[in-house]
């Protein structure tokens, strides 16, 4: 059967709704095959990059996402802490690096950054984790073009900041901040020569055509998102989405193998509700070209594997920590 992927190695990847679909729907085998084909042409098959997520400021988000503990809109009994110490965030630093990390992500529960003193040690943060020659990534909300500028003179690699989910989709989901702000903060990095960490979350009740619309929309941005995370939604009791119903693991192989395929050279994250996965899942998941995993006990206020299960997974499949 034809793969609808001879584009697909391309700078530009393919964006119509027709061809994104068409890839997505082929036969398991077909995709994963085209999928590894083009992984193995980008990147090493054998290498995994590590990432630690340290959450430098909880709770309190005036944001009203319908899947966040931290939003002081859902009733998750989180208790709010102020920005870490400078010297406790270097800390963990060092830690995930002597763990294996090689890029340190750092967020804040803010709806977007604002000048002063906090902002100040966030920047002193991102320049004594780039001292650590780790790769350095920071979501921190919406934030304006001088910021943008300081961060990316600090020594930030990386900025990340979701799409989470298709535009039609994206009103049942958040009210508080629109689909053209998130576009606005992707473009603001973009022009400060930050590279762009841009994903989205599965499994928040849409329909399949709201995961291929998101893609879609990834791949519209330009330059194209050096990294995708690929979340799946963690249930938190007390959030609107506390009961929805568990991704299917095949939607979820099928997503990482078509976003391999779209955006090639790109970092794809196997992030968020690993914690569930079967390590033959994740196996799979490997296999569609994620390349990537966020490794540590939590990831912001949900649990994850540590460092051990990951390294014990990795040396059962033959593949290896990705150096820098």
């Amino acid at each position: 059967m034809p793969t609808a992927s001879s584009n697909s190695t391309a700078s530009t990847p393919t964006t119509s709704a027709a061809a994104i679909s068409q890839i997505y729907h082929q036969p398991l085998p077909d995709l994963l095959f085209e999928a590894q084909r083009i992984h193995r042409k980008h990147h090493n098959p054998y290498a995994v990059q590590l990432c630690t997520l340290c959450n430098i400021k909880t709770g309190a988000c005036p944001e009203d996402c319908a899947y966040c503990s931290q939003s002081v809109h859902n009733d998750t009994n989180l208790k709010p802490e102020p920005l870490l110490d400078l010297d406790e965030v270097v800390a963990q630093a060092q830690a995930a690096k002597a763990n294996g990390s090689t890029r340190f992500c750092m967020g804040a529960a803010w709806r977007e950054v604002k000048d002063g003193p906090q902002f100040d040690r966030v920047l002193d943060m991102v320049r004594q984790v780039a001292a650590l020659d780790m790769e350095v990534c920071c979501t921190l909300g919406m934030l304006n073009a001088d910021q943008a500028q300081r961060l990316k003179a600090a020594g930030l690699t990386a900025y990340n900041h979701n799409l989470d989910t298709s535009p039609n989709y994206y009103g049942q989901i958040i009210t508080t901040r629109t689909y053209r702000d998130r576009l606005e903060t992707i473009r603001t990095v973009s022009a400060a020569g930050i590279s762009v960490c841009c994903g989205g979350i599965l499994g928040m009740g849409e329909a399949l055509q709201d995961r291929l619309d998101l893609l879609a929309a990834l791949a519209e941005l330009d330059p194209a998102p050096e990294s995708i995370p690929i979340n799946c939604l963690v249930p938190v009791p007390g959030t609107p989405l506390q009961d929805v119903p568990p991704l299917d693991p095949i939607d979820l192989v099928r997503m990482i193998a078509t976003t391999r395929i779209l955006f090639p050279q790109a970092m794809v994250r196997l992030s968020a509700g690993r914690l569930t996965m079967s390590d033959e899942l994740q196996a799979l998941c490997f296999l569609a070209g994620a390349n990537s995993i966020f490794t540590g006990p939590k990831l912001l206020t949900t649990p994850n594997p540590d460092s051990n299960q990951d390294q014990q997974l990795l040396t059962r499949l033959g593949m290896v920590a990705k150096a820098l």
